[in-house]
């Protein structure tokens, strides 16, 4: 926790206590708060403004973001940073220990969108079937690569989810998400069968190698080969792995398979919404980014396929 001055150290106390309480932060929210609102208190006394929150405003604030610019962060890093600052003095704010939000008066630079990789349809078709090894692990494997690819699922919801969460004769699987927030998602047919398969033929064999007392708990539904819950770093060296046997998919990432996800529900047809409520988005534009990728991926089929596009012209005159 952020190390500000004593008259202040209270009410931090009960920022962070209220990031765990009601807002239902990760314990990676909390320590990124943490780590980003100590820096905060470091600058403000190395500039001599001290520590106290009550007696800051824009300036102070605006003397802040100067320094992290000067010492070469990234516009998104120096968002973050600043997003942890804003929390906390929304939370004053309401809890009257401020006059005034002093945060609302200075706005972050402005954030270059890039749009978000993602793999083609026959690419990422290739990826997931590369693994194909009948051994438990390479069953679980299977089945999270369908699963990430063919529900869209961030690598942490991927990891949280239990044996029971998925609906096998409705084809559907409960998420819990960002804020403890619970959606249900649809689930193909082949990531069902890919689930039916380690299920009977590769969690069994995973699981005892944990004590027999220990097995029946044990509700994770991706184990690992100590049979015990997947974490999430070891789910993105599994992606990793099956990246680097891919030649033309070699920098995938679970959230390159969650972009692929959305990008090719929208290419299909779907609408908007349906794709924010499957994705977990709070808000659809923060879904809109993946129309323009969708666009971008049909204006490169029809530049490839169609004979007035221009570009099969060019690429004749190359041959």
């Amino acid at each position: 926790m952020a190390s500000f001055a004593a008259e202040t150290t209270d009410w931090m106390e009960q920022f962070f206590t209220y990031l765990t309480a009601e807002k239902h932060a990760s314990p990676r929210t909390l320590d990124s708060y943490s780590v980003d609102l100590r820096q905060f208190e470091s600058i403000l006394r190395e500039s001599g403004s001290g520590a106290d929150l009550s007696a800051l405003g824009p300036t102070e604030l605006r003397l802040f973001l100067k320094v992290l610019i000067d010492r070469g962060y990234s516009r998104r890093s120096i968002a973050r940073k600043y997003s942890a600052v804003r929390s906390l003095y929304k939370f004053l704010e309401k809890a009257g220990a401020v006059e005034s939000n002093p945060a609302k008066e200075v706005s972050t630079p402005k954030i270059e969108r890039t749009l978000p990789s993602f793999l083609y349809q026959a690419d990422a078709r290739a990826f997931v079937e590369a693994a194909s090894d009948a051994s438990p692990c390479g069953l679980r494997d299977r089945a999270m690569l369908e699963m990430l690819y063919g529900s869209g699922l961030r690598v942490s919801e991927l990891r949280g989810l239990n044996v029971t969460d998925v609906d096998y004769s409705d084809g559907m699987v409960q998420v819990t998400g960002k804020g403890n927030k619970e959606r249900i998602v649809p689930v193909g047919s082949d990531t069902i069968a890919a689930l039916d398969q380690y299920l009977r033929l590769g969690r069994p064999f995973l699981l005892e190698k944990r004590a027999r007392a220990a097995r029946q708990s044990e509700k994770a539904l991706f184990l690992n080969a100590h049979g015990t819950r997947l974490s999430v770093r070891s789910i993105r060296r599994v992606v990793d792995k099956y990246g680097l046997a891919s030649a033309q998919a070699n920098h995938v990432t679970p959230h390159t398979l969650r972009h692929s996800f959305a990008t090719h529900l929208l290419d299909g047809g779907a609408d908007l919404r349906s794709v924010q409520e499957m994705l977990g988005h709070a808000s659809v534009s923060t879904t809109q980014i993946y129309t323009h990728v969708s666009r971008q991926g049909l204006r490169r089929v029809y530049d490839r396929a169609h004979p007035r596009s221009g570009m099969s012209d060019k690429q004749e005159d190359e041959k």
